[in-house]
């Protein structure tokens, strides 16, 4: 099942944007073991199995690492597999004697995932720290938020998820394919600060054009621009414009009635305050299905700004099957799509060491090495 069939993956047990990794890989078909402590751990895994969406689609087998037949037998899986994905700080594998070295000792082929915040080297590298941190340092957060306050956090997406688990992802995949070549495994080196200012490319690029300023809600994608932004409705719904390019704008214009309003042009600054104003009071005047009957589906680029419980529902959302609903739980559903070999959830999260004699039994590998 999935493109990625075939694949096996050793996943140390951890938080955040590893998981997320490997359960995008899992999703693709990639056989992912999950190595869960066997003593308690707090990895911010729910009581409730099923509500562990990023532990989906993997299997487990709970090791004590320190203990040496099961370090014995985590080696043997790790002779094993293709792709190791582990979100330690630096030095910590190095430690248990799993580090890169070791482990390609053991399978030249092997791919090495290294998820991080800060990233195996620099001044920061060995210290604490969360997603809210990484993206401080990248210039991603001080330009988010209102021009009054202070920058307001993404939630964990930009950091931990797109500039960490998928770049993870996308360099593991890379590596992969190199070794089919090559023969030859390396250490992949994901940091989340490297991943975050990476997603901010075009934004570097306007900013050395001068198109783009430091203060927030100042440019055409921080809320600055009247034509990209969040309007309230006469029924206090939130909606969101984004309307750049000249013909969308026109069409905007056209259906939001201020086609022959006098508005200053779409592009001078200075009057973005009087198209901004036109655009509260108009949106203001109708309700969010009336404006979703107009805009809805249109070229003025518009949509309705829905919450969690209301976006699984949506007409295009419920067609495309974006979320779906394993064991009662509503999630988002894999992506991307493939035509011939389509992703899919095998399971919802396992049990902490569920499948350990399965696991071993089917890798080849004997307990305690």
């Amino acid at each position: 099942m999935g493109p990625l069939a075939g694949l096996k993956v050793v996943e140390i047990a951890g938080i955040g944007p590893g998981p997320f990794c490997a359960m995008m890989l899992a999703d693709m078909g990639a056989d992912v073991v999950r190595v869960d402590r066997k003593e308690s751990s707090d990895l911010g895994i729910p009581v409730d199995q099923r509500f562990g969406v990023l532990g989906r689609g993997r299997r487990s087998i709970a090791l004590d690492v320190k203990a040496a037949g099961d370090l014995a037998t985590l080696r043997g899986l790790i002779a094993q597999a293709d792709v190791l994905v582990e979100g330690f700080r630096p030095g910590v594998m190095e430690r248990l004697g799993l580090g890169p070295d070791q482990c390609l000792a053991l399978n030249p082929r092997l791919v090495f995932g290294r998820m991080t915040g800060w990233g195996q080297e620099g001044p920061m590298a060995k210290a604490a720290g969360h997603d809210i941190n990484y993206i401080a340092l990248t210039g991603v957060l001080a330009a988010i938020g209102p021009a009054d306050g202070v920058p307001s956090p993404p939630l964990n997406l930009v950091g931990d998820f797109g500039g960490g688990g998928m770049l993870l992802a996308m360099g593991l995949l890379a590596a992969v394919y190199e070794a089919g070549r090559s023969g030859k495994g390396q250490v992949v080196d994901a940091a989340m600060v490297d991943g975050a200012a990476l997603l901010m490319s075009s934004i570097y690029g306007l900013r050395a054009a001068g198109r783009w300023t430091d203060k927030r809600e100042d440019n055409i994608l921080d809320g600055g621009a009247p034509w990209y932004g969040v309007y309230l409705t006469a029924d206090d719904k939130p909606v969101s414009v984004a309307a750049i390019e000249a013909k969308f704008y026109e069409e905007l214009l056209q259906k939001m009635g201020l086609a022959g309003a006098g508005l200053p042009p779409q592009n001078d600054r200075s009057g973005w305050p009087t198209i901004r104003t036109a655009f509260t009071e108009t949106f203001r005047s109708k309700t969010l299905a009336q404006w979703c009957a107009i805009l809805e589906g249109s070229d003025a680029c518009f949509a309705p700004v829905l919450t969690m419980g209301e976006a699984p529902s949506h007409p295009h959302m419920a067609a495309r099957g974006t979320f779906v609903t394993i064991d009662g739980v509503v999630q988002p559903g894999p992506a991307p799509r493939f035509s011939r070999t389509p992703s899919g959830i095998r399971h919802s999260q396992p049990a902490s060491g569920q499948h350990g004699d399965e696991i071993l039994r089917d890798w080849g590998v004997r307990a305690g090495g």
